[in-house]
């Protein structure tokens, strides 16, 4: 049996590195209300996580019957009820140690989780600097895109001097936060920023600004040895920088939809180039679902790596989604959230 969790908060959680991490009261509120998400790919015999058990069934029967779902219910279980199963996996939306160590408590044996080294892996692979990495080596043809990560004031205000629209980016940050842009000089506050997160996350990234013409992803697994699985594309939109909503949608009808920006033959280059990069990035040190940000920019170049996301994404959920529905995905609200599929 594995124990899936739907742990929202773990960009924010990975950022301030604490196993004795209160996330802010939108994720509570978003685990809380949204938990039964796991079962969308959660196998027969599976267990979810969740606040609520009553609440949890009748969401995701709700969802189920409106989208035409046919599939196997998991065990639905509390915090109080874990340390009770015959667990031989564990499966949350992403390892951090504030995760890890509510697991402790909760009774689920810690041969099943990730070591304190592991998850310090982990947040290293993580860190902005190395979808960077990934950035330099694919490019070619057709291709943007340049990242930097900076370690001091005047390193960002050389590279500013030169390039004055750029984009300044947290090490660590989620769903549009820890994002500022830069058009000229940087103000008082643009400083104080950036002096506070050099202190705390001990860097920042540097990017030219790129005039985007659409959001996408390709989603992704990883088993840990050496191979990583492609699971499709993710065309989703963003609100400064700020996660809105998914495609539901076939491959095929995802490809055609990008094809008069970026070639498909390119495209799947990139697959290839990032599968072969992330198989061997990610050997024995990940082992679980990942999705790499792109975008199309202006005059039809594609910006192949924004951002590396070690964890499952809304573009995973999607996908689980869309063999039952075309349409659209979102989070809808505030609390309580709901799971919009339209």
């Amino acid at each position: 049996m594995k124990l899936h969790v739907f742990n929202p908060e773990h960009d924010i959680a990975l950022a301030a590195n604490l196993a004795n991490f209160t996330a802010p009261f939108a994720g509570r509120a978003l685990r809380t209300d949204l938990g039964f998400i796991p079962a969308l790919w959660a196998s027969e015999g599976d267990a979810v996580l969740v606040e609520n058990v009553d609440d949890a069934r009748q969401r995701y029967e709700h969802l189920a019957e409106s989208v035409g779902i046919h599939h196997p219910v998991p065990l639905w279980v509390t915090k109080t009820k874990v340390s009770s199963l015959h667990l031989d996996a564990v499966e949350p939306w992403g390892w951090d140690l504030a995760i890890r160590s509510q697991l402790v408590r909760y009774g689920v044996a810690e041969s099943l989780l990730p070591s304190v080294d592991e998850i310090g892996e982990i947040r290293n692979l993580s860190h902005r600097r190395q979808a960077a990495d990934v950035l330099r080596q694919l490019q070619q043809t057709g291709v943007v895109g340049e990242a930097y990560c900076c370690y001091s004031l005047d390193e960002i205000e050389t590279f500013i001097h030169d390039t004055p629209n750029v984009v300044l980016k947290a090490p660590w940050s989620s769903s549009g936060r820890g994002i500022r842009f830069v058009h000229g000089e940087l103000t008082s506050a643009l400083r104080g920023w950036i002096d506070n997160l050099l202190h705390s996350q001990g860097s920042v990234m540097l990017e030219p600004f790129y005039e985007k013409v659409m959001d996408f992803a390709m989603e992704f697994s990883s088993d840990g040895v050496g191979s990583v699985t492609y699971h499709g594309l993710s065309l989703f939109a963003t609100v400064n920088g700020a996660y809105t909503g998914n495609l539901l949608a076939s491959e095929e009808e995802k490809e055609e939809m990008l094809n008069p920006y970026v070639s498909i033959e390119l495209l799947r280059n990139i697959r290839g180039m990032i599968k072969s990069l992330m198989s061997s990035m990610f050997q024995g040190k990940y082992y679980g679902p990942f999705g790499v940000d792109m975008m199309v920019c202006k005059g039809g170049l594609l910006h192949p790596c924004v951002e590396i996301n070690l964890r499952r994404t809304m573009g995973h959920v999607a996908l689980s989604l869309s063999p039952y529905k075309k349409g659209r995905l979102a989070v809808y609200g505030k609390s309580p959230f709901q799971l919009l599929v339209e």
